[in-house]
């Protein structure tokens, strides 16, 4: 086993994602002057995003809707349910960043493709029978999870502001702070965030996805570009992790601890409520192995393109690193978990 998890581990690190993460620190470490102009960088954020939009939205629009419904329902509420344990959890340990905790929940609520198509190339060595629709589940956690960890980040900093407001004049803060938020605040932040540019271009794609026809652009031009962009977007996120490593010195106990355990926890939430689903609506065994592997993942895709949009404060070194170096090789080596729980609970 602990072969298994050395070999996982290397296989991870010659990816391109975790590779190109690392190449950009090693400059950044060797005091490299290469830069990204931030024009570049924002264009190519964009361009991920819609290609994730896109492909999401094509999946729907060829998915049975009423077979679809209700497992795209819990699949966005285990995303969130996720995201709120992280928040709970991670976010409030002393020493971390509660914007760092805040991204790196969001991060292990959001879905890994790789992983998703690495556990349906399992089931299908093994010729166990999973819903054609699968696919489609992925945008409804995914998204449920970004949008949920950036509204409870910027309502953890709202409520930090209204308390300096309400400082005592010696700078301490008075018991009498409120605790609540002004009235319309939260619909604000709503606002805000699905107008913001990351999950602007996510629900753009999204919609042409699903309404339009827009498959031949997809596949000749936003799936070409799709790996060369992210993997200048993992430079980019490595140089900048590398300057801001410092500041997990202290606590990267607390991220090893999540990276390792989370994906267990959250996999387990997302078998339980595949088991759910499979008593509701005769969801397959297939298909509850594999929500359980979409809420075992964490995003390498979506995920850190979005959150370094909307969550700038937040340390790459921190969510991209826990994600990426530990949850996703114990999300792999979770699958055959899954697969034997499924087997023995309902059978495959």
């Amino acid at each position: 086993m602990l072969i298994d998890i050395a070999t996982t581990i290397v296989e991870q690190v010659q990816k391109p994602t975790l590779a190109f993460l690392i190449g950009g620190m090693a400059l950044a470490a060797f005091g490299s002057k290469l830069e990204i102009p931030e024009p570049v960088y924002k264009w190519i954020v964009f361009l991920l995003l819609m290609k994730v939009g896109l492909g999401a939205g094509i999946s729907v629009r060829e998915a049975n809707l009423l077979d679809l419904a209700v497992p795209a329902l819990f699949a966005a509420l285990v995303g969130i349910a996720i995201v709120l344990l992280g928040t709970g959890t991670l976010a409030r340990l002393r020493g971390v960043n509660p914007m760092d905790g805040y991204a790196t929940a969001g991060l292990f609520g959001a879905v890994s493709a790789s992983t998703l198509a690495a556990a349906m190339a399992m089931l299908d060595s093994e010729g166990i029978a999973y819903e054609g629709f699968i696919g489609a589940l992925y945008p409804f956690m995914d998204i449920a999870a970004l949008v949920t960890a950036i509204v409870l980040a910027r309502l953890s900093a709202e409520r930090k502001a209204a308390a300096a407001i309400n400082a005592s004049p010696d700078g301490t803060a008075t018991a009498t702070a409120p605790q609540g938020l002004p009235k319309g605040m939260v619909k604000g932040i709503l606002v805000d965030t699905f107008r913001s540019a990351a999950i602007s271009a996510l629900l753009l794609g999204l919609a042409l996805g699903i309404l339009a026809r827009p498959d031949s652009v997809y596949e000749s031009f936003y799936e070409i570009l799709f790996r060369g962009l992210l993997s200048i977007l993992m430079l980019i996120m490595g140089m900048e992790a590398w300057s801001r490593l410092s500041e997990l010195r202290g606590v990267a106990h607390a991220y090893i601890a999540y990276g390792l355990l989370a994906p267990l926890v959250h996999g387990a939430l997302g078998f339980g409520t595949g088991l759910i689903i499979h008593q509701i609506t005769g969801f397959s065994g297939g298909g509850v192995v594999l929500l359980a592997v979409m809420a075992a993942s964490s995003s390498d895709i979506s995920g850190p393109p979005t959150l370094r949009a909307a969550l700038p404060e937040a340390n790459p070194s921190s969510y991209v690193g826990t994600s990426t170096g530990l949850g996703t090789p114990v999300a792999i080596l979770s699958i055959p978990l899954w697969i034997a729980l499924a087997d023995l609970t309902i059978g495959l």
